[in-house]
């Protein structure tokens, strides 16, 4: 409901909706509703919808092909990814700035850190008609983060762009277990490991959840620094 509501307010206004993306998983995810929303005349079905990633494009290939590795059906997917036009040209790319008509860009990267994306901010960000939706978490430090924080403007390529796009974020889309989740699977091991290492969160999370394996499962937890070492 929520991105729906994004791309109809949008859409409205004459803005163009950039949502920056994981190119694996998340940009299918993405499509997918995207997809289900024109179906069931929840935006217009006349509204186009561009895939601006070789990576996202080549993942978007690999869920067509190997259909027996996921829910979908071929049908549903022939469907789901019908729903977007594929741009795999660096013209191609450029050329979607400069045409004004409403429309959604899905553009890796998902945290605004680097890929083609960029070149869409600068051009996007600073009209208030658009918006930029970004698709899940954003870490601590990423240019993501810091348009989400609110920050008025962001320094890309170099140069400070103003943000006076609509920004919000989807924050029920992040494909992160969370603690309880994390737990429930590491009590599924036949047997305890002889250290658990945490390596991937922010720290006062991260440290929190070692707390908590050791504290419930009685295993050895560590979350390591940069340059520590273990011998495995």
């Amino acid at each position: 409901t929520v991105l729906a509501d994004a791309i109809t307010r949008t859409t409205r206004r004459g803005g163009t909706l950039l949502i920056p993306s994981f190119a694996v998983g998340r940009s299918q995810m993405l499509i997918y509703l995207i997809g289900k929303f024109k179906a069931n005349k929840r935006i217009p079905q006349s509204l186009p919808v561009f895939l601006d990633s070789p990576m996202a494009i080549e993942a978007s290939r690999i869920f067509h092909e190997h259909t027996e590795d996921h829910r979908l059906t071929p049908e549903e997917c022939d469907r789901t990814f019908a729903t977007a036009t594929y741009v795999r040209d660096v013209e191609e790319s450029k050329a979607l700035n400069r045409n004004s008509a409403p429309k959604v860009v899905i553009s890796a990267s998902g945290m605004a850190t680097g890929g083609r994306v960029l070149h869409h901010l600068k051009y996007l960000a600073p009209e208030p008609r658009n918006m930029i939706l970004f698709a899940g978490f954003q870490a601590g430090g990423t240019r993501g983060a810091t348009i989400v924080s609110g920050a008025e403007t962001v320094k890309i390529h170099g140069d400070e762009v103003p943000i006076r796009a609509e920004v919000e974020n989807l924050e029920m889309l992040s494909a992160h277990a969370d603690a309880d989740e994390i737990l429930a699977w590491l009590r599924g091991f036949e047997r305890a490991p002889k250290m658990a290492f945490i390596t991937h969160g922010e720290p006062a999370a991260a440290d929190a959840l070692r707390k908590r394996i050791q504290g419930e499962l009685g295993w050895p937890c560590s979350v390591p620094e940069q340059l520590d070492a273990s011998t495995l």
